[in-house]
């Protein structure tokens, strides 16, 4: 078990993740969307993130594992949002590229973090 959060392959994945839409998708986005898909955007990436820490910060595996699922979740949402952006020509097909393999990755990780903890509480 990592010494704390910030040490997880999948929470680091993932602030990569929230800071690429920060810096790559945010900034493109028209004021219009400021409170519509921005405002989901950013949230869901924070969701991730928050939600791996608060996981990580539970006593029981299987809370842990219940958080992952949401922060899962999350990441999927993002990517929904990003078909979005793209749909409305707010964003390039090459940043959706790099967006879809962002995402790829770290639901792999989270997954993986998954199966490592359902194995621990076997024992």
């Amino acid at each position: 078990m990592a010494e704390n959060f910030e040490k997880l392959h999948c929470w680091q994945a993932c602030n990569k993740l929230k800071k690429y839409f920060k810096e790559k998708v945010l900034t493109k986005l028209p004021k219009e969307e400021r409170y519509d898909l921005y405002s989901q955007i950013l949230r869901a990436s924070r969701s991730a993130t928050a939600n791996i820490a608060e996981g990580w910060g539970r006593y029981h595996y299987k809370d842990n594992v219940k958080f992952l699922l949401n922060a899962r979740g999350s990441v999927a949402e993002l990517l929904d949002h990003s078909l979005e952006a793209k749909d409305c020509n707010y964003i390039t097909e090459e940043t959706l590229k790099e967006i879809r393999s962002q995402i790829d990755k770290c639901i792999q990780l989270i997954n993986g973090y998954i199966r490592y903890l359902r194995k621990q509480g076997e024992k």
